[in-house]
Parts: C-alpha cells; sequence; structure tokens
C-alpha cells in the first residue's frame, strides 16, 4: 500500500514518521520546503504537489488547519481529486468542520474516490509517540481498510458513524477540553486568591472527581509558566468557531462554548494566541491580579 501525506506541521509530521518506522512507503507534501525535508530524510518520497502525491498513492492522509485549507487541498487546482486514481482513499485527520467534511466527501466520490474524516486528539506528545485518540466518520468498509494505518498513528481508533461523525465527535472533545482548562484556571486562581497554595491543592484533589487528564496535563504547565504549545489557543479558537458554527446549523444551545470562546479572544487580543491552551489561566490572572506560579 503506497501512502501520501499532506501537512506536516506540528502533529502531522511524527504521525508521518511513525507510518515510516513501520516501513510505509510515503510520498509527502507540504507548502513549507523544511517541514518535507525533515520526513525525507526519515525515509519519506518528496512530493511536488497535492496532485503529485495523488498520483502515487492508494492511500492519502491530510492533516491541515482548517476546512478551507482541506478543500484546497482535495478539490482546488493542483489538488488531490487532479491527481487521484480511481478508488482513491483519502482519510482527512484535520479538525474541521463536520459540514465540510460531507461537501467533501460528496464531490470525491462522484470522482471515484473516497473520504473519511478522522481527526485526532492528544496534542503533539501523543503525536510523537503514537498514542492518539482517533474518531473516524465515514463508511465502515472505508474505514476497515484505513484502520491498520490508524492503529499506528493511535492508542485508540473508534468508529463513530456516517461522514462527519468524527468532526462532530472531536468537536465535543474540544468543548469538553475547553471547558474543563477553564474550570481548572478559575479554580486555582480562586485557590490561590484565598490564601491556599494551588499546587497543595491540585495534589489534594488529582485522585477524586475532580481529577481529569486535562487536570494532570495542564495544571503543572501552569504552575512552571510552561506555555509552550502542545495545543495552541488559535488552534482552539477554530475549533470552537467551528463548534458555534455547527451549532448554529443544527439548532443546539452552546452558552459554555461561547463564554470560553470570549476568553480566548481575549488571550488573542494580547498576542497569547500562539501559546498553549492552558495559557487561559492568564486570563484568570488578569482578572484576579495575581498568578499561581511557582
Amino acid at each position: 500500500m503506497k501512502i501520501g501525506f499532506i501537512g506536516l506541521g506540528i502533529m502531522g509530521k511524527p504521525m508521518c514518521k511513525n507510518l515510516l518506522k513501520a516501513g510505509y512507503e510515503i510520498t509527502a507534501y507540504d507548502i513549507f520546503e523544511k517541514a518535507v525535508d525533515e520526513v525525507v530524510e526519515c525515509g519519506a518520497a518528496r512530493g511536488t504537489s497535492n496532485a503529485d502525491v495523488a498520483s502515487k498513492s492508494d492511500v492519502i492522509i491530510t492533516m491541515l488547519p482548517n476546512s478551507p485549507h482541506v478543500k484546497t487541498a482535495v478539490l482546488g487546482e493542483g489538488g488531490i481529486i487532479e491527481g487521484a486514481k480511481p478508488g482513491l482513499v483519502i482519510v482527512d485527520m484535520s479538525s474541521i468542520s463536520p459540514i465540510a467534511s460531507k461537501e467533501i466527501c460528496e464531490t470525491v466520490e462522484e470522482k471515484g474516490c473516497f473520504f473519511i474524516d478522522a481527526p485526532v486528539s492528544g496534542g503533539e506528545p501523543k503525536a510523537i509517540d503514537g498514542t492518539l485518540a482517533i474518531m473516524v466518520g465515514g463508511r465502515k468498509e472505508i474505514f476497515d481498510k484505513a484502520s491498520e494505518l490508524l492503529d499506528i498513528m493511535g492508542g485508540s481508533v473508534t468508529h463513530c458513524g456516517e461522514i462527519g461523525a468524527g468532526n462532530t465527535t472531536k468537536l465535543v472533545n474540544q468543548i469538553i477540553v475547553a471547558v474543563n482548562i477553564a474550570a481548572v484556571s478559575e479554580a486555582l486562581v480562586f485557590g490561590k486568591k484565598a490564601g491556599v497554595d494551588p499546587e497543595a491543592i491540585y495534589q489534594a484533589i488529582r485522585g477524586g472527581l475532580a481529577g481529569s487528564t486535562v487536570l494532570d496535563a495542564k495544571a503543572p504547565m501552569m504552575f512552571d509558566g510552561n506555555f509552550n504549545p502542545g495545543f495552541r489557543i488559535d488552534l482552539h479558537i477554530k475549533d470552537l468557531t467551528n463548534v458555534l458554527d455547527t451549532g448554529h446549523d443544527v439548532g443546539a444551545s452552546l452558552p459554555l462554548s461561547a463564554s470560553v470562546m470570549e476568553m480566548m479572544q481575549w488571550l488573542k487580543s494580547k498576542d497569547l494566541d500562539k501559546e498553549d491552551h492552558s495559557s487561559l489561566v492568564k486570563y484568570f490572572e488578569n482578572l484576579s491580579g495575581i498568578d499561581i506560579r511557582k
């Protein structure tokens, strides 16, 4: 099976490397040449365009920032469809609007190819060690065909339903993560303002019902003042934009998502949107006039 990989950013690069380590023949492409150079050094062939990658592949994985980027890569001039052979499978692992996934899939299938949405959760560390949570929407038989690749990149791989179900599930994930980080931030700042050591609070509550993966991953970053991005604020803003747009489309009320979006927009106004989403704590620190650093 010949694999194409398009999109070699923070997430895509280590995912591509894991497939190379597993022995797959990969043609890789990104608009940034340095990103391609790195995976070529690891054994990938260099693609010259999206269409070029498609002409050399049986399955293509895309890992791109947002819906317009995926539409351009797949359907635009010099896009995947231009170089695709009938039966090509496109596995879009970007986090985009489920509405966009359905639109892209419809056009791809008209061309005799296949498309599934397979967004991921876990950030850069889990992309590196191949333990991402992968949620998939699309035809079950196409999911089955791609599952051996997904298993290499993910610690858990779940078929969630028809096309768009993967991205809907990812948006659910992003709501929970965003609200959880905001809650952790508000609570720890409250504790510090009330005179209790935030680290002591963290150790006391992490084994109880308030404990969570988010708490364990993000509270130590807040204490250390380490906001190097595992998942950037601007990307979470993108996801919450898709949440709110999809919510409006399906008639779902999303007051908590809207509130956290406003907090993240404040961070963006302070040029903090390239930091990790754990920097949400800065919003609450600003309100209370303290910080929770060690």
